[in-house]
């Protein structure tokens, strides 16, 4: 997991938003760029740092961009999270 890159996308609020949008479908890159009153070029900006932290994924048709929540990267995240907080170094994060 590339922690860094993870905890940098995730520390952007427009980022968390745009994670939660993505949480029940996909999303075309306008119906995303619709919510958030920003330029284009800034909405890209966070959608290729998503991308490059494996946390959304992307597909064309035609013209359109299509984004996805990729939920593997977010239960790494979990996991490790849980771990940080399991006593003894016993996994899991119950106490």
């Amino acid at each position: 997991m590339a922690s860094n890159q993870i905890f940098k996308a995730l520390a952007d609020p427009t980022r968390r938003e745009v994670l939660r949008l993505l949480r029940n479908r996909e999303m075309t890159a306008g119906e995303l760029a619709e919510r958030f009153d920003m330029t284009k070029p800034s909405m890209s900006h966070h959608f290729a740092l998503l991308k490059d932290a494996g946390l959304i994924s992307s597909r064309r048709e035609g013209q359109t961009i299509w984004y996805g929540l990729d939920t593997t990267v977010l239960q790494d995240v979990v996991a490790w999270a849980l771990d940080l907080t399991a006593p003894n170094g016993k996994k899991g994060g119950k106490r």
